[in-house]
């Protein structure tokens, strides 16, 4: 059983990865250990974990805040994932249960996109790669990606931009799946690695945009 201090860290990692702590946010201690119903100890060494993982940072004088990625932030997320999701994706199986959460994963951001609801659509977009990794059986790989799912969702949150971010993946999720169930992990894969190349150029693009505005 996790002890207490993982389970409130694995909550607020995955309330990052909603897009409900924007970058720079101060978390008071105090508030929020009441609003969360645990001991500001217990927080504490949540925040520990956090900081360790790169998703909040402590700033003398000032508390705990959300960490705001850097451009070298960005391009080593960028660096790992093209590591991962690749790799998981070329042995994967088009008969692994994955692929239902992919698929759903990919409605459920097609509609958000019709809706114009930009932030459902980026949690769709997670959870569109998050299965992808799952197609590895790896529970260890699966831990890692969620890290840098919510590092990659705090650099999302500083672009201003959020429909010219991801509204042109909807359909490169699309074309990803359905060249992986006709024509296997491999050529799908090397798919991946190039929408990966597209993706860090866009982001990193708008990133260094919206930094020098």
């Amino acid at each position: 059983m996790p002890a207490p201090d993982d389970t409130l860290a694995d909550a607020l990692r995955e309330r990052i990865i909603l897009g409900e702590f924007a970058p720079g946010t101060r978390l008071s201690e105090a508030s929020l250990a009441d609003r969360l119903g645990v001991s500001r100890n217990t927080l504490r060494e949540a925040f520990r974990v956090l900081a360790e993982q790169g998703l909040i940072e402590h700033v003398p004088h000032r508390g705990v805040s959300v960490a705001s990625p850097a451009v070298a932030d960005v391009i080593d997320i960028y660096r790992a994932r093209r590591l991962i999701e690749p790799a998981a994706l070329a042995a994967g199986s088009p008969l692994h249960p994955a692929v239902a959460d992919m698929s759903s994963a990919l409605e459920r951001g097609e509609a958000a996109l019709a809706a114009r609801d930009w932030r459902a659509l980026g949690t769709a977009n997670m959870a569109f790669h998050s299965a992808i990794v799952a197609l590895a059986d790896s529970p260890r790989l699966g831990r890692l990606f969620r890290d840098i799912a919510a590092e990659l969702r705090l650099a999302f949150l500083e672009i201003d931009s959020p429909e010219a971010l991801h509204a042109p993946f909807v359909a490169r999720n699309r074309a990803l799946l359905e060249a992986f169930l006709a024509h296997g992990g491999e050529v799908a894969a090397r798919q991946l690695h190039d929408y990966l190349v597209h993706s860090e150029q866009t982001v990193l693009g708008a990133f260094t945009r919206q930094r020098r505005a």
